[in-house]
C-alpha cells in the first residue's frame, strides 16, 4: 500500500474519484468528482465533475485541471498515480504531453492516500452524517 510519506511534495499526484455514489442533480443529471491531489501532503489542487455518462473526464477537462494544478503547485509531478482499469485515456496522454509518468496502480494501493478525502466528501453529501 502506498503511503504520503513514500513521496516528497510534487513528485507524484494521484488522480481519483472522490464519491462513492453518483452526485445527484435535478437539472443536468448525475455526476462523479474527480481529483488531482498531491500524494505527499494530501492536499487537492483540484476537481471536476464529469457526468457519469462518460467513462472520464474530456481531454479539455483534463487540460483545464493540470493546469489548475500545476498553478497551484508551481510545477508538475514525476509521476500521475492513477487507480487500474479507471482513466486509461485523456489523464495518460496528457501527462504524456507533459513529460509525467502515467502509473496505473490498483485501487487499494492507493487508499491510504485516497481515504481521508473521500471519507471527508462522502460526510460532506451527506451533510455531515458519516
Amino acid at each position: 500500500m502506498l503511503k504520503p510519506n513514500q513521496f516528497e511534495e510534487d513528485e507524484a499526484w494521484v488522480v481519483f474519484q472522490l464519491n462513492d455514489a453518483p452526485v445527484r442533480t435535478e437539472q443536468d443529471g448525475d455526476f462523479n468528482c474527480i481529483a488531482l491531489m498531491d500524494a505527499a501532503s494530501g492536499f487537492i489542487f483540484g476537481t471536476a465533475f464529469v457526468s457519469v455518462a462518460q467513462a472520464e473526464p474530456s481531454v479539455f477537462e483534463v487540460r483545464k485541471l493540470f493546469n489548475s494544478c500545476s498553478e497551484r503547485s508551481g510545477g508538475t509531478p514525476a509521476t500521475l498515480l492513477l487507480p487500474k482499469g479507471q482513466f486509461q485515456t485523456t489523464f495518460p496522454s496528457e501527462a504524456k504531453r507533459r513529460g509525467i509518468t502515467a502509473v496505473h496502480v490498483h485501487e487499494t494501493e492507493l487508499s491510504a492516500l485516497t481515504s481521508e478525502a473521500t471519507q471527508g466528501f462522502r460526510e460532506h453529501m451527506q451533510g455531515g452524517r458519516a
